[in-house]
This record gives structure tokens, sequence and C-alpha cells, in this order.
């Protein structure tokens, strides 16, 4: 049977660089799930107490990648060069020194007493081209420019304007190229040499390194564009939920003006105090500009709404909680009630003889919030259930607010008959529960 057979010089090198591009691409990975590193990558200006937490970071993985090179010979986990540029790169010349300082220490303990003033060198690289480089080319880096190198080079010479893209894509280069000098002439630097003594492996070698400055810069750049378009998602829906509050706010006005001024003549006293009420009311909304609360902020304001209408309607109108307390906490969008409960009082109390009640009650199921509105009026046949929500602005805002919100599935829920009133009922998804929006 034949022995297993062991890599080239040639190969060992090229799996090696490998390696040492998957080993780059895992540790800026690792640093972009950290949603304080995510922040730190959008803004530019940037916080000190931020700007040290990256640099440690930073470096403490590579200065970990370094010190297994040392102890175990794992010669892809030292991105000393790539590291310290990329910090200048990303976060100033002080990042860049820092990082240098922590990736060229470990190395003086194994006699390599360039490591560290070139790993400070490579820092100060990266920091000075961030200072002198328009920050869209920064994040736009890719190290395919050298496809159109030529092109992009006489351009310059033509324009006297310098290109950004070739200036970051010589930087990395140049570093290389003197490592590998230094390495050559003093033996006191870690480098990766050629396994052979043809060009070809030191493009390769140089290349390498390139990739492993771009690659950390493409990961992040696309959680900034992912961040950003998140960013603008929460925007429209902001904007739409703006829409259809300011839609619901005229709607209800209208409706408790309309229902003041028939009492004015009649029961002056009665239209006093309901107008006393209502700018009460229209107070608190205007204070308000949260698009979510939490229940209970709902129920109080649905209390003040009820004060109105128990006004209007004398001790006809009898109103019943049924609420688990567990549900209080639970975020609902803000105004979501009060159209269900007008239409309940409008359609199904009104016209009834004798008065009547409304119950509202909340509960838990399966982790989901079910919210119903149920009332003993007229109630209303099957056919006129299917163009409920055509026919007026208030539960038909409502239901669109719950579709933007969670989703096609999320909707109003109407159960009647005529003669035995109406329950109408909303879930909304535990799980899906947004975050709070303000105006």
């Amino acid at each position: 049977m034949p022995g297993p057979t062991s890599l080239s010089t040639d190969q060992l090198l090229l799996t090696t660089l490998l390696v040492k591009l998957a080993v780059m691409a895992a540790a800026a990975t690792i640093l972009v799930r950290f949603r304080r590193f995510r922040h730190f990558l959008i803004f530019e200006q940037r916080p000190s107490p931020d700007r040290l937490t990256f640099a440690l970071s930073l470096g403490s993985l590579l200065s970990l990648g370094v010190v297994a090179r040392l102890l175990l010979g794992y010669q892809a986990a030292d991105l000393t060069l790539e590291g310290a540029f990329l910090a200048g790169l990303i976060d100033g010349p002080y990042a860049g020194l820092t990082v240098g300082v922590m990736v060229g220490i470990p190395p003086l303990f194994s006699r390599e007493f360039i490591a560290l003033p070139f790993a400070i060198g490579c820092g100060f690289a990266g920091g000075g081209l961030r200072e002198l480089c328009p920050k869209d080319v920064l994040w736009q880096f890719s190290p395919f420019v050298f496809t159109s190198l030529h092109r992009r080079a006489w351009q310059m010479l033509r324009s006297v304007k310098v290109d950004w893209q070739v200036m970051l894509l010589l930087a990395p280069i140049g570093l290389e190229i003197i490592r590998q000098l230094l390495g050559a002439r003093y033996h006191r630097i870690f480098f990766m040499a050629p396994g052979s003594p043809h060009s070809v492996w030191l493009v390769i070698i140089v290349f390498a390194t390139v990739l492993a400055v771009a690659t950390p810069i493409k990961i992040w750049n696309n959680a900034r564009i992912e961040h950003r378009l998140q960013e603008q998602e929460k925007l429209l829906l902001a904007a739409k939920l703006e829409a259809l509050a300011n839609q619901i706010n005229p709607h209800f006005l209208f409706n408790t003006l309309t229902s003041i001024s028939s009492l004015i003549r009649t029961q002056p006293e009665t239209a006093r105090v309901l107008i006393t009420k209502l700018s009460g009311l229209l107070r608190r909304l205007l204070r308000s500009t949260d698009h979510f609360v939490t229940l209970r902020e709902e129920l109080e304001a649905i209390d003040e709404y009820l004060h109105i209408e128990t006004t209007r309607f004398g001790p006809q109108l009898k109103v019943v909680k049924q609420i688990q307390p567990a549900t209080l906490d639970v975020i609902v969008p803000s105004l979501i009630l009060q159209p269900l409960i007008e239409n309940s009082i409008k359609h199904g109390l009104s016209p009834k003889v004798g008065g009547g009640r409304i119950t509202i009650a909340a509960r838990l199921h399966n982790g989901h919030t079910i919210i119903e509105v149920v009332d003993d009026g007229l109630g209303m046949s099957e056919e006129r259930m299917e163009q409920v929500l055509g026919r007026g602005i208030g539960l038909s805002n409502v239901n669109e607010r719950l579709r933007t919100i969670y989703g096609a599935q999320c909707q109003l829920r109407f159960k009647s008959a005529p003669g035995q009133g109406m329950a109408v009922s909303l879930e909304i998804p535990e799980l899906a529960l947004p975050e709070r929006v303000t105006a």
C-alpha cells in the first residue's frame, strides 16, 4: 500500500494563504455580530470609548493569532500586517497604533525585533490613508481594481487627480513587498516566503494580503448596508403609521363633535361636560407621539373616550372589562381600540332601544394576545359583515394598520348575527412585537 503523501512546499504555502483568508473572514464575522460594533461601523464621528473598544477587540483577536503562530507554528493565524493596516483604515492612526502595538509585542519574545515597528508603521499607513481618502470610497474598496489598473493609472496621469481605489490597492501591496525585503534581509520579522524562486508565488502572496484587507471591509460594509435598509424600512413604517393615525384622529373628532352638536340645544349642560372631556382627550393625543403603547396605556386612553360616551348615554351604556393582568404590558398599536368601541356604540347600541353593554376582553393564547370588543347591540347579517371594512374609515383603518405592522395574516375578525350583537377581535403575535416607534 502506498504511504501517505505530504504537501509540497508550494502546496503548503497555498493552503496556508487560503486558511489565512478564512481566519480573517471569521474574525470580521465574529466582530460584526455584536450590536455595538455594528453601530460603530455606521457613524464616522465615534466617541472615544467606542474607538478604544474597537481597537482592543480587533487587537485581541489578532494578538491571539500571533501567539498561535509562535507557540503552535500556525502561520495562517498571523495577520499582523493586515490587521494593523485595517484598524488604521477603519478608525484612524490611533487605532492603527494600538493594534500595531498589540500584535507587535508578542514576536519580541521570539527575537523578531522588526515586527513591532513594522506593525506600528502599517497601522499609521492605514490611518494616514483614512485621513486623506473619502470615506465612501474606502467602503467600496475591492482588490479587483487591478483588472482595470492600467486604465486607472493612465486616467490619473491625464487628469492629475488621485484615484483612491488605486491608492488603497497599492498600500497593502507596498507593505507586503517591504515585509518580504525586510524578512529576506534581516530575518527578524515573520513573513511567508515564496516556496520557489518563481515570481508568480510572490504575486500570490501579495494578492492574498490585499484580499485579507478587502474581505473584512466587504463583510462590514454589507452589515452597514443592511443596517441602513432596516432604518429606511422603519422610517417608511413610521411614515405609513403616521398617515393612518392622522386619518383616524379627524374621523374620531368629527363623529364626537357631531354627537355634541345634537345635545347643545336639548342638553346644554351635558354638551358642556362633553366638550371639556373631549379637550382633555385631545390634549392627551397631541402630547403622545408613540405609534406603539402598552395595553395598559391604551386602556387608559379608552377610559377617557368612554367617559365622553357614558356622559352622552347615561346609565344606559355599561362597559365591562375582562383583562388578564399578564396582557397589560403587551405592546399594541396606539388608538387600536377606540375605533372598535366607537363602531359598537354607533352601529350596534345607538339604534337599540334601552341601551346596552360593551365588553372589552384581553387574554393570552398560544403566545399571542387576543383582544375582543363585544356588544349586545343589533348585530348584522353575514352579507353586511362582508362589507363592513369598506363602509367606514375607523375599522378599515385599524385593519390596514394591523396588516402593515404584523402582515397580511393579521386582521380584524367579526362575528355577528341579527339581534345578537357583534364581536370584533384582533390577534397580536407576541413573537412579532415591533419596537416602539415614535413620530
